[in-house]
This record gives C-alpha cells, structure tokens and sequence, in this order.
C-alpha cells in the first residue's frame, strides 16, 4: 500500500491466528499485533490504513474480508503465502504461540495527511521487512506523531543484541512506546519497568507505557508518574489484551487533540490528571477484550 492517506497509519504484519483450545476444533482467525491495533483504532472511530503483507490464499481472504468489514484501508495481496501463529490457550486462559511469519514488505510513502504512525511487534523487528519500517518512521516524523510497541516475540526474532539495537533504534524515533511487563524483563534484565521508562523518557519519549496485566499499566511523563488498576474484568482469555490497550492509548490522545508532530510539545508536557484518564480508557478496552475469546477488541458503545 503505497500513498497512505488515512490520518492513522500502522505498519506490521497480518496473521492467521490459528487458535487451539483443551476440547475445542481449532479455530482460524485474522490476527497480528499491528492488525490489532488498527481494527480496534477503526471500532473506536479513527481512519486507519494497515500496511502489511499477506497472501491471495484462503487465509488471506479471511484477513482482507475482515479489515474491510472493520473499515480498515489496506492494499492487495502479494505473492506470498499470508503468515500464520498458532495460539496455544492454556486452561488459564494465557496464550503461547508458533509462528510461520514471510515478512517481505513494499516500500511506504505516508501522505502529510497522515497524522500518526504506528509499529511494533514482529513487524518492527524481522527483516527484511523492519528496514522499511524504520525508513516509514523515520520519513513521517516530519508531519506525523509515532507510537511503538515493543510486543517482543524472541522466538521468531534474530539474537537479542540486535533486536534491542533495533528496539533503541524505534524508541529513539518514538513519542510513546508501550511495552508489558513481560517485554521489559527480557530486554532489560535486572531493571525495574519504572527505571526502563525513565531512561525512555531521558531518550526523548514524551509518553511511557508498561502493562502489567492484572497489576494495571505504569504510565510516566516528564510530569510525574500514574499508575492504572487494572478494570475488573471476569477473564476469557487475554489474546489481543495488550493490542486492545495500545488502540484505546493512542484513540485516548487523539481525543484530546495530542497527534501529530505540530503537538509533539504539548504531549511532552501531559499533566499526570490527563493521563490517568487516557491510562484508565485504555484499560477499559483491554478489560472488554480478555471478557471475549480471542482479540475481539471494543467499539465506543462497549465501554
């Protein structure tokens, strides 16, 4: 998809999640991180364009149907056949997962009418597709705020030196970055989500994010700290949970007037009130997806 006009751009990849459940037929559906986030931006009322990959193969069908029911712009399919992750739910309703992932990726022109970019996961990490991810970033900078989200996946990625080269690469370029819990232990062992943020922040980050699952989420700008509970939510399972708390974050800031690059100095100066607001919707879409099976993230009217 080159040319992307939507005011909302998130780069990354598109899945088959093929989930397997105790007792249960196994069940495709469309997945991705990225694919996430820009279906759940789209329920919440923000047009987005998807840039990824996928392929003219059953799977692919399943994908292009469903970013079309949600209203997402996306481009054709590519030669390629589209990637799949088994989604393993274990009786606690966590999820593992298996990856057969091609990520060959067209270069990206975002339109000045592009407000924000979003990356993260797999997308933003496996080459040879994360080089133009970086080069998209890099190149909207200019008239588009950017959000990344770590969503590390190591057992697809190359060794851990490069991925956090990479990942530095992607904060460094970043107004918010999100990451759970999880993802900081691996990429900063031995440091407290708290100091990881702060060092964030010192690198130039305006908005710092860690999700902590049932604990909440840690939300740190340059003026002061906020810690979120987590919304009570009778739990499914968790597909999708962190995805559905990154869209809720970003449609958050968009309703206060906070994207794009002419308000990158007011988002550098978000008063902690502000953002226990926008840290508390974003629980709120996390809370309705983990009540549903599989990444099955909110419209306005669910929260």
């Amino acid at each position: 998809m080159n040319g992307a006009t939507s005011s909302i751009c998130v780069v990354g990849e598109a899945l088959a999640d093929v989930i397997s459940r105790p007792g249960i037929a196994d069940l495709a559906v469309p997945g991705g991180s990225p694919l996430n986030v820009a279906v759940g931006l789209a329920r919440l009322g923000l047009d987005v364009a998807l840039h990824t990959t996928y392929g003219s193969d059953t799977y692919g069908q399943l994908i292009r149907a469903y970013l079309a029911e949600n209203r997402v712009d996306v481009g054709p399919p590519d030669r390629d056949p589209t990637s799949v992750a088994r989604v393993i739910v274990g009786t606690d309703g966590a999820p593992t997962y298996e990856f057969d992932v091609r990520w060959r990726l067209t270069p990206i022109e975002v339109n000045a009418a592009t407000r924000h970019i979003h990356v993260g996961s797999i997308g933003a990490l496996l080459e040879p597709g994360a080089s133009v991810v970086a080069q998209a970033v890099a190149a909207a900078r200019a008239t588009a705020s950017v959000s990344y989200d770590l969503n590390i996946r190591p057992q697809l990625l190359p060794p851990q030196a490069k991925i956090l080269a990479a990942v530095d690469r992607f904060v460094s370029q970043a107004d918010i970055v999100k990451a759970s819990d999880e993802d900081v232990a691996w990429a900063y062992p031995g440091r407290t989500p708290e100091e990881v943020a702060a060092e964030w922040l010192e690198s130039g980050v305006a908005l710092a994010v860690v999700t902590r699952g049932a604990d909440g989420a840690y939300l740190a700008s340059a003026n002061g700290v906020v810690t979120i509970p987590a919304a009570t939510a009778s739990v499914v399972d968790t597909i999708g949970a962190g995805d559905s708390f990154m869209a809720g974050l970003i449609a958050a800031l968009d309703d206060r007037g906070l994207l794009g690059a002419e308000h990158r100095s007011a988002l550098r100066v978000l008063d902690t009130a502000e953002a226990r607001r926008i840290g508390e919707f974003a629980a709120r879409c996390a809370a309705v997806t983990v009540r549903r099976n599989g990444a099955d993230l909110p419209r306005r009217a669910d929260l």
